[in-house]
């Protein structure tokens, strides 16, 4: 059932934003369809039912909305710093980071979050490891890289999904 409600809210929500509109007729309508197609994919399909559904989780999603937007912002300027800088200073590789979350909706979240913010890229999940592509490998080894590139994400992302 929660993965139900949290379908029809995010269809909802996008079809609201898609729609530009808060009348009624764009509510209702926009409320049917989202519902017709969380009950259709969302039942076979619980992407959600690791989420979870308290105060304290809402408050870190919000919280990790900004701490991604903010980490988003630094990649931004430090990739067009290397990319402006004469000399290219980059130094690529692929480091394997660990990660304490336990489903795979937080991982998948987690590798997302990565590969968004330029100068990363997941490549590959096994497990509790993450692989990425890092523009300017700073540590090669497992524990510095983690706490370099997962640690700002993960400590919010474990409390939304464990």
């Amino acid at each position: 059932m929660k993965n139900l409600f949290i379908s029809v809210l995010l269809l909802l929500g996008v079809w609201l934003l898609l729609n530009a509109s808060l009348s009624p007729v764009v509510i209702v309508s926009g409320l049917i369809v989202s519902l017709i197609i969380a009950v259709l994919f969302s039942l076979r399909h619980p992407v959600f039912k690791e989420m979870k559904l308290n105060p304290r989780a809402l408050a870190y999603f919000i919280i990790y909305f900004f701490v991604f937007a903010i980490e988003l912002v630094k990649a931004n300027f430090d990739v067009a710093r290397r990319v402006l800088s004469p000399s290219l200073p980059i130094n690529p590789g692929i480091v394997e980071v660990k990660t304490r979350l336990k489903s795979k909706i937080g991982r998948l979240f987690l590798a997302n979050s990565i590969t968004l913010t330029p100068g990363t890229l997941t490549v590959d999940i096994k497990g509790d490891s993450l692989f990425i592509h890092w523009i300017d490998v700073t540590s090669t080894d497992t524990l510095g890289a983690t706490k370099k590139i997962v640690e700002n994400f993960e400590k919010y992302l474990e409390v939304i999904y464990g």
